[in-house]
């Protein structure tokens, strides 16, 4: 018998509870239940539907907080209710100095109302703390980190398998940007021990990185052209703008393409096939 207040019961409440469409996803007529289905909830949050099965059902044993913090995002917990989370799942709430890569209500509306568009939130170290469905269908892994790397630096100079192509000056320009930005972010934040693990990381990592981080050039990161390789929308360019969510560290990154562009299109097809493909999970 599960107990009101256990793990499992609260996460398949919270799961009940949360209209697909505030998600981006279609109502859809062939729903037998309010809420998200468990196919969908696990592909937001990064998980395998079997593993939030066992979650669900209490077969899981205790998970850790990178399991955690997608899941609290995706249900789009409050704060409060994200504490009790963890509290249930046997750990200390996060700490205070995180909580600023927390998204707020306010900037989930935001992202959910940019449904054409393929959104991520990034913290400071280029952690991706959420995806809309579009990013998803978009960039698989890169926006779910569903194969087990959630950062896009370290995918990137780690060589790392993405969908992201570009030339290689456009590579050498994204690269520049990148290091200076976390340069900035060392000076903004001083006492944050996130962003020079990482950059240490890299430096280990990659020699490319090493002999950037050496040069100390000035860089800013401006609006960019992307051009991804999808392997159903085939060749998509896009532009790609940063924004910086006030009174947080975390930014915005839109992937959007201009009107009655074989993009667009390309992108449109993307929103419709990525919501279906939850609709027919893939058979092992």
């Amino acid at each position: 018998m599960h107990h009101d207040d256990d793990l499992g019961t609260c996460l398949r409440a919270w799961r009940d509870r949360l209209p697909p469409a505030a998600v981006g996803l279609p109502e859809g007529p062939r729903r037998r239940a309010p809420g998200l289905r468990r196919q969908e909830l696990a592909t937001l949050a990064g998980l395998s539907v079997e593993y939030l099965a066992r979650l669900e059902q209490g077969r899981a044993g205790q998970p850790s907080t990178s399991i955690l913090a997608p899941l609290a995002r995706a249900l789009r917990l409050t704060d409060e209710e994200r504490d009790h989370l963890y509290r249930l799942a046997g750990h200390a709430s996060p700490a205070v100095g995180h909580a600023a890569a927390h998204i707020t209500p306010g900037l989930q509306r935001i992202v959910d109302r940019l449904g054409d568009a393929a959104v991520m939130a990034v913290d400071r170290t280029w952690t991706v703390v959420l995806a809309n469905p579009l990013a998803v269908a978009l960039f698989g892994d890169l926006a779910t980190g569903a194969d087990g790397e959630h950062n896009v630096l370290r995918r990137h100079f780690a060589d790392g398998p993405t969908r992201l192509t570009g030339t290689p000056e456009e590579r050498a320009a994204f690269e520049a940007g990148a290091v200076a930005d976390l340069r900035a972010s060392l000076a903004r934040f001083p006492g944050d021990p996130a962003v020079p693990a990482l950059v240490r990381e890299l430096q280990s990592l990659s020699p490319r990185f090493a002999e950037l981080w050496a040069q100390r050039d000035i860089a800013t990161s401006t609006a960019q052209r992307k051009t991804v390789d999808h392997p159903q929308a085939g060749r998509l360019h896009l532009d790609c703008d940063v924004l910086e969510a006030a009174g947080s560290s975390l930014r915005l990154v839109v992937y959007s393409a201009a009107p009655g562009t074989a993009d667009q299109t390309g992108l449109a097809f993307l929103a419709a096939v990525g919501t279906q493909a939850f609709d027919e999970p893939h058979s092992a």
